[in-house]
Order: C-alpha cells, then structure tokens, then sequence
C-alpha cells in the first residue's frame, strides 16, 4: 500500500478534518473515499454519487468512459456462497473466466 503526502493550507485541512469526524470517518478514509469517487464510476451508493456530482461540478471528476452496468445483487451472493463454500480461490475463478 502506498503513502502520499498532501499538502493543504492549515484551515483547508481543518475543514476536510471536521467533515471527515461528522461522517464518522478518519481523515485517511475520507480523502480516500472523495478520491476513489473522483476516478471510480463504479461508486454505488447516495452519498458517492452526490460526491462524485460535486466534484464534476468542480471539473475535477476523471472521465473513466461509459460507466460498467452493476452486477445483480443477488447473483454475487449466490456466487460468494458457492465459492466460498467450495474453498475455490478467488484468482482461480478469475483465472479461468479470462481463459
């Protein structure tokens, strides 16, 4: 895992801080989030998609193409289910759908 240094005015840090706290997040996993949200279309919930429409407001949302269809819900259940019940590793599953 890699460690980036951020440099932020004192009062700018300081409000990330207290929105971070109102969320109940650490600091580290809020600009995580507001960063996987800025590159990842893939973010599923509410929150992410307010996030990511400020940020495209703010014209710095990264232009990833057209977003991928979310798989069914239920599908991926069943899938870990059986998976995980067969003891079949996830590299393997994915090794063998590439072909």
């Amino acid at each position: 895992m890699a460690q980036v240094s951020w440099r932020a005015s004192d009062a700018l840090v300081e409000q990330v801080r207290a929105v971070a706290s109102r969320e109940g997040r650490s600091l580290n996993e809020y600009l995580t989030r507001v960063l996987r949200a800025a590159v990842d279309p893939d973010t599923a919930d509410d929150e992410m998609a307010s996030l990511r429409e400020r940020l495209a407001r703010a014209g710095i949302l990264a232009d990833t193409g057209p977003a991928r269809p979310r798989p069914d819900p239920v599908a991926v259940a069943d899938a870990r289910r059986e998976f995980a019940a067969s003891g079949v590793l996830a590299s393997d599953v994915v090794s063998d759908q590439r072909g």
